[in-house]
């Protein structure tokens, strides 16, 4: 096989082509899997998957409304990261599958780091769950009836 064949007759080679389309693609189906399963609130608390910053691990309520406000933004970032990737297939030169590639990334990027962070506002806003027994009132624990007064 001549080395020549591995660039196409549009001047873009086909390996930069396929790499940044399996690259996007395989970040925008994550996405929008992660999105999706946020969005409907099937999403389990993980260690990799999902908003996770310390106000959406308080609770499992804080983080299921983390990821489902997360989950439109990073549906949409799932999909301009696929159509990115689909996109560098068909391009004629090897700068417009750079622009289109990085463009497409960095898009991608953009909305789904956007969305955790409304997401994390979100779970913010939620109240701190209340302590039972001796963790927050006086009402369970000696010792800590003693330091309230009663």
């Amino acid at each position: 096989m001549d080395v020549n064949l591995a660039v196409q007759a549009s001047g873009a080679p086909l390996g930069l082509q396929i790499a940044f389309c399996v690259v996007l693609l395989a970040l925008g189906v994550g996405l929008v899997l992660i999105g999706s399963r946020g969005l409907r609130g099937t999403l389990p608390r993980n260690r990799f998957a999902g908003v996770r910053t310390e106000p959406a691990l308080r609770s499992e309520d804080t983080f299921r409304l983390a990821n489902r406000v997360a989950g439109l933004p990073n549906v949409v970032a799932g999909g301009v990261g696929g159509l990115a990737g689909l996109a560098v297939l068909g391009l004629p030169s090897t700068a417009s599958v750079l622009v289109v590639g990085l463009v497409g990334l960095a898009g991608a990027f953009g909305l789904a780091v956007a969305g955790n962070v409304l997401g994390t506002r979100a779970a913010a806003a939620l109240p701190q769950p209340k302590a039972a027994g001796c963790g927050g009132c006086c009402g369970g624990c000696t010792v800590k009836q003693s330091l309230c007064g009663s």
